[in-house]
Parts: structure tokens; C-alpha cells; sequence
């Protein structure tokens, strides 16, 4: 991984996401322009979700709704006030046929006063809500498919595609900086928002998440109703062996965005098991787990629910959740082998 910074004034060094779009879409000359526009007005929706997340503790968008999500989860005004920004900001360019967001029950079709494109997208408007008033680090995951179905108002059918068929996938992450980290499936991109001068800017050029690490990322609280294989390799990681670096250290902010960022950068395994409470683990496959296995994957990692790579499941509802480890090649292949038994 190389880190690309500018210096001001030095035009030849900056490099803006618009421009890098521009510049990738030039590679293509069968491009319309469609998929660069719809990146570009989620960089746009990413920016003013932003400026509000900062602004959270000062105006009254924090706190509870009175609703739950489809998933059980309550939701944060700040989720609602994400999910609509995205919504607003997608449904009237005319690049996407349907939406589907983790808040939402049903698919969310595009106006038919507004033109309708060649693109299906899936998000999570603010993954890891529950610490929005603790001000830790929060994000937006999405998803990008081509329309399969046949009109040209979208369906399910557009939405609930196995995650080895995505064109793009990625994270904004709002913390003490808002990055946008996002893949088109040839390589891993990294742009950071300078508020001076409202724009995204190259931060980490071709991310590579290494092969080995010495970091795990896992809710430890639910031990006792890990199976136990994977029991089994948690300890083992926590053993001291100085011949392969452990212990390994423990980190878990709870909140995927930020754990799946910190894993990509310094490798080690992230993982949301099932257990005997939840057998499909809590991670929704679309939403989560099929992005992050996307942009893990095309950093060099692996992705699997434990048994199967993530991409290749195919799903059947759009809602559906999934068992997740990913992270550095070695340290997920190893976390199979002892849920397997084969340690």
C-alpha cells in the first residue's frame, strides 16, 4: 500500500476522486458516463452526511427514533436523516433502476418521474449507529450491481445477486477524517475529504492488506456461544509464540466500517461468527458482508462465512445474514481450518 499526499499549488500531485473517475473512465471508451455520474453523487450524498454526522452533538438528530429497522435494530435520527440523503441524492440521475438500504423493508424504487439507469445499488446508510453519542467512528457501505432483470423500473431480482457480480463496492467512513475507500474491481482506492477545499482526495493509492497480520477483531462478549472450533482459534491466537508473532493483539470498535478499515491497513482477521444464538451470525450478507468481502478480496485478502467464499453464496432474500471472517489471506484460512476441526 502507498500513500499519495499533495503539496499546495502542486497541481501535477493532487488527485481529486472527479479527476481520478474522469481519468479511469477514459481507459474505457465504450463508457457512457453513467457509472462515473453515480459515483460522483454518492461522493456528493457522502459529503453532506458528513458535514452532519460532525455536526450531530449541535442539532437535533441525535438519539433514538421510534422506530426499529427491518432487522430488529433501533434506529438513530442519524440513520434516518443518512438513509434519506442517499436516497435523494441516487434516485433522480438517472444511472439506477432500484435501491435497496438496510433501513428499508422493501426495495426502493426510483421515481417514475425520474429517468432510470443500468444500475442496482444496496447500502447500510450509517453502519454502526449504536456509537453515534459515543462519537466513535461510523461509515456507509454500498453495493453495485448491473440491472438483470428485463424493465427498466428494477425488481428484486436486480437486488439480490450473489456478490461475485458486483461492479463496485466500498465504504465512506466518518471519523476524526471521512474517507471514501472504494473498489470497481481493479484495485482498492482510498480518497480522503479536505473540508478547505470540499473535496475528495487520492489518500491511499492501491490498498494491499497484508498477507499475515497479528491483529483480531471479534466481539468478544459473546464467548460463551462461540462453537467450539472457532473458540478454539481465538485462544490459539491469544497463545504467545514468538515464531509466528503471537499473541496476536486485540482490537473491536463495533462498528465494521472501522474494524474492516483498521484490517485492510495492517492485516490480521475481522470476524462476526454464528453462534448458538444467532447460527447466521448478525451481519447482513448484501449489506456488509458482500461489499466488504468484495473490496477484501481485490486488496489481495480472503472472505468467507467460515466454509464458503462470501462472494459465491447466493442469496435468496435481500435481507438475509451470514457468518463473516476476512482479513489477510493466512489468518482467515487458518480460522477455517480450526472451524473445520482440522486443529
Amino acid at each position: 500500500m502507498s500513500h499519495r499526499s499533495y503539496i499546495p499549488g502542486d497541481e501535477t500531485r493532487l488527485m481529486t476522486i472527479q479527476r481520478y473517475i474522469a481519468q479511469e473512465e477514459r481507459m474505457h471508451p465504450e463508457a457512457t458516463g453513467e457509472f462515473s455520474t453515480l459515483l460522483r453523487n454518492l461522493a456528493l450524498a457522502a459529503k453532506i452526511v458528513s458535514r452532519e454526522v460532525r455536526r450531530a452533538g449541535l442539532v437535533n438528530i441525535l438519539g433514538r427514533a421510534t422506530t426499529t429497522n427491518v432487522s430488529g435494530d433501533d434506529v438513530k435520527k442519524l440513520d434516518v436523516f443518512a438513509n434519506a440523503m442517499i436516497i435523494n441524492a441516487l434516485e433522480s440521475g438517472g444511472q439506477l433502476c432500484v435501491m435497496a438500504s438496510e433501513e428499508n423493508e422493501t426495495v426502493i424504487p426510483i421515481p417514475e418521474e425520474f429517468p432510470c439507469g443500468k444500475y442496482a445499488m444496496l447500502f447500510d446508510p450509517l453502519d454502526g449507529s449504536s456509537n453515534i453519542e459515543a462519537n466513535v467512528t461510523i461509515g456507509t457501505v454500498f453495493s453495485i450491481f448491473r440491472r438483470v432483470s428485463g424493465g427498466c423500473r428494477g425488481t428484486d431480482e436486480d437486488v439480490v445477486q450473489p456478490g461475485i457480480k458486483q461492479v463496485a463496492a466500498g465504504y465512506i467512513m466518518y471519523g476524526s477524517s471521512t474517507i471514501m475507500v472504494f473498489t470497481t474491481g481493479n484495485g482498492v482506492q482510498g480518497f480522503t475529504l479536505d473540508p478547505t477545499i470540499g473535496s475528495f482526495l487520492l489518500s491511499h493509492e492501491n490498498m494491499r492488506i497484508p498477507k499475515k497480520g497479528n491483529i483480531y477483531s471479534v466481539n468478544e462478549g459473546n464467548r460463551l456461544f462461540w462453537d467450539e472450533g472457532f473458540r478454539r482459534y481465538i485462544e490459539y491466537l491469544q497463545a504467545s509464540d514468538s515464531t509466528d508473532g503471537r499473541p496476536y493483539k486485540s482490537r473491536y470498535v463495533g462498528s465494521m466500517v472501522a474494524d474492516v478499515h483498521r484490517t485492510i491497513l495492517y492485516g490480521g482477521i475481522f470476524a462476526y461468527p454464528g453462534d448458538r444464538q444467532n447460527p447466521q451470525g448478525k451481519l447482513r450478507l448484501m449489506y456488509e458482508a458482500n461489499p466488504m468481502a468484495f473490496l477484501v478480496e481485490k486488496a489481495g485478502g480472503r472472505a468467507t462465512d467460515g466454509s464458503r467464499r462470501i462472494l459465491e453464496i447466493v442469496p435468496t432474500d435481500v435481507h438475509q445474514r451470514v457468518p463473516v471472517f476476512l482479513g489477510s489471506f493466512e489468518d482467515v484460512t487458518l480460522a477455517e481450518e480450526f472451524i473445520a476441526g482440522k486443529h
